[in-house]
Order: C-alpha cells, then structure tokens, then sequence
C-alpha cells in the first residue's frame, strides 16, 4: 500500500459514507428506505411476539428497555460459556465483554468451545452493535426536538435495514477473497513432513463481516486480523478496514441530514478526521524509524517486528489508527511491538474515545464534546448557551462534565490499583516502562469497549477478568444512560428563536473549537499517565 493508495482510499471512504448517511438519516426520522416492502415483511413477525407497536416511549421506558434487551442477552451468554466449561470468571469477562460491544479475549478464539459458543457471540455482535446504533439515534432525535422514537423498533431495524444486509455484502467479498466459510470448527489434515496436523475452523468470512461493520473486534482465531483465515490479503485488508468505518463515518452525515443542515454533519467530520490522520502519520512517522538499537549497529530501515509481510507498515499502521479511532478492537498486527510513541497514540484514540468512536456510542461522545464546546463559548461572550435552539443549564452540563470524569476514573484507577498489587503486577511480561503501558492499555480498551491489547499480559486470571469485565460495564453503560437523558432533556425544552447573535455550530470556526477541546481535555487528563509509559519508553530507548 502506498501513500497515493492510502488518498485514494480516504477519499473512497469520504464518497461512500454520502449514500449511507442518507440511508441512516431516514432509519433515524422513520421514514421509507430502499426495500421498504421487503424489510416491513421480515420486521413484521418479530414485533409481533414483543407486542411493539412502534410507539413513541418514554425516557423511563426507553432505558428501562434497553437495559433488559442487555440483561437478557447477557444471561443467556453466560449460561451458553458455563455450560460449555467455561470459568465462571471467564464466562463473565466474555459475555460482558461481547454485550458491551468491546470483545475482549482473555481467551484463544480458536478453541472456544462448541458451536453453541460461537453463534451465541456471533449474535451479540450484532445486537451490540444495534444497541449502540438504538440510542444514539434516540439521542439525535432529542438533541433535535423530534420525539425519542421506540427502542424495539430502532434496534430491529440497525438490524434488518443497517447490519445484516452489509454483512451479507461483506461477507460474500470476504469469501471471494479466499476467507473461509463453514460451520466445522476444525479439520485434521496430513502435512509435506507425512504429520498430522489440527486446523482451526469456523464461519470466519460472516464473522468478520459483523466482526467489523459493527465496530466488535472480536477474532475467530487468537491472532484476530492478522490470521489468514481471518484476512488473507491486502484486499481483503481493504474491505475489512472499509466495513470499519463506515458505519461511524456514515452518522456524522446523517446527523447534518437530521439538522437539516449538511453543513453540520460535515464541519463535524472535520474536526475528527483531522484528529483521526494525525494519529496515523504519528503512527507511520515513529514506525518508520524502526529501533534505535538496530542503527547502532548499522541496520537502518522501519519497524516491521509484529507485522505481517504481506499488509506492509502503511497498512498496518492505518488499520492500528482506524481500530482505535472507531473503536473496533481488531489487530492486523500486534500493538505490544509498536515503537513507544506509535503504540501511544492507539492509546490516545481510546482515550479520547470520540475520534469517530464505534457504533453509534462514539459519536454520542462527539455529541457530548459539543455540547461542552458550545457550553464553554457561551460563557465566554457572556449570553446563555444555546444548542440546535435549546437553551444548556446547570442540569445537562452536570451531566456532561461527570461524564468526562467517568472516563479517565474507570482507566486510571484500576490501573493504579493493578500497578500496586501483586495479582495485577504478577501478569505483566516487562516490569519497565513498558510493563505500565501493557497495564495502562488493557483498561482504556475496555473502558473505550474497544478490545485490542498490549498482548503479552497474563490477563487470563480471575483478577483481570473481574476488574476488566466491570470497567467494560461501567465503560459501556453509565455513558449512553446519561447521554439519553442529556437528549430528553433538550427534546422537551422549548425551542429559542435563532438570531444574530446564536453562537453557529455549522462552520469552520465551530470545526475549530470542537478540534481543541476535544484534544485539550485529552492531554490534560491522560498526559501524566501516558508520560510513566510510553513517552518515558520512548525517552528511554532514543537517550
């Protein structure tokens, strides 16, 4: 992959993310899409047994819904992982992890015991993902004045309308790519040496298909996107980065469409997408360097320990930068070899968390930033904030700045508590600067529900299961509850007459404000943290 490709690649996803935007915009207004006939048939028998008549719901109702939709599937999982001999540990890790849509493997995918276990998960990964989607929907309505919809009919059609019919698009190119397709878990086969060997199986082209377009980042196999099975070549590489992105990419259009001012959507693009290529070319620049102790002895040329041949450092590189930034989790190749400062900045993505962030709940965050953004200029020309003709009081902006604490809490103090005890300190494999970075990396993930990890921790304990399995939780949930709040409490104000004095949030002034905030409250939190790790590596190894 080249730089040119690399522009020619940006600028298909740029393309692309119009005609699903559209798409999006009428799932989130209920009106007609394309197959409107088709899709109301296959909805049909699935409201029926809930007894959903599309109504409008209540606030209370619209939680209430989504946190028992939750609690179900997650019983269900767990019994499945139990049964099927799983730890109780390990089965509570996993289908937290899988409902939360982060997918954290304290485990081998390819030795996940029974079909069972497997189509449980495959089926979380698409309801997470429509969880997601259900109520940052819920939150855009609000936001607009609109109404905050059903929950029952929202996560049905981020289903039917949104994840299934890509994954079947996706899926299909995945196994014209070469990845395989089947429902045997494994096959025995004879090797050139007259030995036999076990090869691991599974339905890895749909798996990935759902793996990706719904931001999940769980692998079939441990390796995750670095397995052939898995992602067996640079276009497959392509497709499974696209089906990454587009999604999250997709919602900042449909937001503008809902405003009713495209403009909006794309001035908000702006601002995280800059952010989101800054993170890459620090990615590619630092990577390229390769290790210092190579040049003392002559050896110049880049970094291409954990990576695999056949992607090169540009596409390894973009895949590290979109997995993080869209929170997805997968890995073509290991981050735990990245050079400090490039290893930092997947750090820096989950940090931020709201870089386009996963399905639906990353741009939530986005929303958050500007309201905060919007908050903050409004005290600073003296008159009352206004967002989309809401006035912001003391109640959402309480709700926002506890949520911003939220974040940097659930990482930084488990991390401090695993650093100090010996159950969190007995699994890392380098005691160094390093050793904080393993640590500091396996609690962003989960509390970003992204799910990547600095692998080489020995996080298959009882200890990280639990603590990883609440921050995923906690990570998850507290957010997107508050955040619908946030969204009644603008739907049921009255509306503020737009004058010339109402602060603009469709300009590249606005693009601007919202870039800073979002990357100064970053470093303010996390700057201290990153600096024990991989800035003090970093030091460290370049004297």
């Amino acid at each position: 992959m080249t730089l040119f490709n690399l522009f020619l690649y940006l600028l298909a996803f740029i393309l692309l993310i119009i005609p699903v935007g559209k798409h999006l915009a009428k799932i989130i207004m209920y009106e007609k899409t394309i197959g409107e006939k088709i899709f109301s048939v296959i909805e049909a028998p699935i409201f029926k047994p809930i007894k959903c008549t599309c109504e409008n719901m209540s606030l209370k109702n619209y939680i209430l819904s989504f946190l028992v939709v939750n609690l179900v599937m997650y019983c269900l999982t767990y019994g499945i992982l139990t049964m099927q001999g799983n730890s109780p540990s390990l089965a509570f890790n996993t289908a937290i992890s899988f409902i939360t849509n982060t997918n954290l493997q304290h485990y081998s995918g390819e030795w996940l015991n029974g079909i069972a276990s497997r189509l449980a998960l495959i089926n979380l990964m698409f309801t997470s993902a429509a969880s997601g989607m259900a109520i940052c929907m819920a939150i855009i309505r609000g936001v607009m004045g609109i109404r905050l919809g059903n929950f029952y009919e929202d996560i049905v059609k981020s289903v039917t309308r949104l994840l299934l019919p890509a994954s079947i698009i996706v899926g299909v190119g995945l196994v014209l790519c070469g990845l395989p397709q089947t429902f045997d878990t494994q096959i025995i086969v004879k090797t050139v040496e007259d030995k036999y060997q076990v090869i691991p199986l599974g339905p890895a082209a749909a798996w990935e298909a759902i793996k990706h377009l719904g931001t999940n980042g769980g692998g079939l196999f441990s390796s995750n996107s670095t397995h052939p099975f898995e992602n067996i070549s640079l276009w497959s590489n392509y497709i499974e980065m696209m089906s990454m992105m587009i999604f999250p990419g997709a919602t900042t259009v449909a937001f503008g469409i809902v405003a009713k001012n495209k403009k909006q959507g794309w001035y908000v693009f702006l601002s995280i997408f800059v952010l989101f290529l800054i993170s890459f070319f620090m990615i590619y620049y630092f990577e390229q360097q390769g290790a210092p102790i190579f040049k003392e002895f002559g050896i110049t040329g880049m970094n291409m320990e954990g990576k695999e041949v056949r992607f090169g450092l540009i596409a390894s590189a973009l895949f590290t930068d979109i997995t993080t930034s869209f929170t997805t989790g997968s890995v073509n190749n290991m981050h735990d070899s990245l050079t400090p400062i490039a290893g930092m900045m997947p750090l820096w993505n989950m940090m931020l968390n709201c870089i386009f962030g996963g399905k639906g709940v990353g741009f939530m965050n986005v929303i958050m930033y500007m309201i905060l953004g919007v908050f903050l200029c409004g005290l600073m020309v003296g008159r009352t904030p206004e967002f989309f003709g809401k006035k912001l009081e003391a109640r959402e902006m309480q709700i926002i700045t506890f949520l911003i604490l939220v974040h940097p809490i659930i990482i930084l103090v488990p991390s401090a508590i695993s650093l100090v005890t010996e159950l969190g300190y007995g699994g890392l494999s380098n005691p160094g600067f390093h050793g904080i970075s393993q640590v500091l990396y396996e609690y962003t993930s989960s509390a970003a529900n992204n799910g990547s990890g600095f692998e080489g921790l020995g996080d298959s304990t009882t200890f990280w299961n639990i603590t990883t399995g609440i921050v995923m939780f906690l990570g998850r949930y507290i957010s997107m509850v508050l955040m619908i709040v946030v969204g009644y409490s603008l739907y049921k104000k009255k509306s503020v007459p737009v004058t010339e004095t109402t602060f603009r949030t469709d300009n590249l002034t606005f693009s601007f404000i919202l870039f800073f905030i979002i990357l100064i409250i970053g470093a303010l939190t996390f700057l201290p943290a990153l600096a024990l790790g991989p800035i003090a590596e970093h030091l460290s190894i370049w004297r």
